[in-house]
């Protein structure tokens, strides 16, 4: 379980395997793999993966994780090679700040990025901050709520506008700063968990007009 608040950017410095079956990847890290047990969750980019080897290479901390697949199937990691950043989260402890929006890193789908919008750009005393229009698959458009959340790249934002077929999400100079949203371009794809909380209340509903 995650909360989407991304504590670090890692960057992926070996990539190996069938982009279809199974790929393993190392990913450079700000986190002390000592601290990293083996078997541990930690969110790659929005997508739950487990830890299955650590070390340190001089100064360079890093851990390793096996994308199978299904996560192959259902998201960008087929395209990950050598030099892609991503955002990374340390699973939630218990006692942990609840700063997000409950997070499991099992993600819905891959969403289109239509437009950025740079709304200031960053010469002011408080950086840059930009306007992003995302399309979804359409059938996680029905999830998306003005003023919920979701979790896009890993990222738990908060949904400023829904239109048709898009939504849109507004981010702060920090989050631009200290995630990979500042990279991010028209065109770009997102992995997008939509909230757990509107997938039960569905389920409820569901389950309340066929009697049970």
């Amino acid at each position: 379980m995650f909360t989407g608040l991304v504590s670090d950017v890692g960057t992926i410095i070996a990539a190996e395997g069938d982009r279809a079956a199974l790929r393993k990847f190392r990913i450079e890290t700000s986190y002390d793999s000592a601290s990293i047990e083996l078997g541990a969750s930690i969110s790659c980019g929005g997508i739950c993966l487990t830890a299955i080897d650590r070390g340190q290479t001089g100064n360079r901390h890093w851990f390793e994780a096996h994308a199978a697949a299904e996560t192959l199937s259902r998201t960008l990691t087929p395209h990950w090679d050598v030099g892609r950043r991503i955002n990374l989260e340390r699973s939630l402890r218990v006692g942990d700040e609840l700063g997000g929006h409950l997070v499991t890193g099992h993600v819905d789908g891959v969403a289109e990025l239509v437009r950025r919008e740079d709304i200031t750009d960053g010469s002011g005393p408080w950086g840059a901050t930009a306007k992003f229009i995302v399309r979804p698959p359409h059938d996680l458009m029905r999830y998306i709520a003005v003023k919920g959340s979701v979790c896009l790249d890993g990222t738990s934002l908060t949904v400023n506008e829904v239109e048709g077929d898009w939504f849109s999400v507004l981010l702060i100079p920090h989050t631009l700063a200290v995630t990979t949203w500042g990279e991010r371009k028209t065109g770009d794809r997102l992995h997008i968990e939509v909230d757990m909380l509107a997938r039960y209340a569905e389920r409820l509903a569901d389950a309340k007009a066929n009697g049970y």
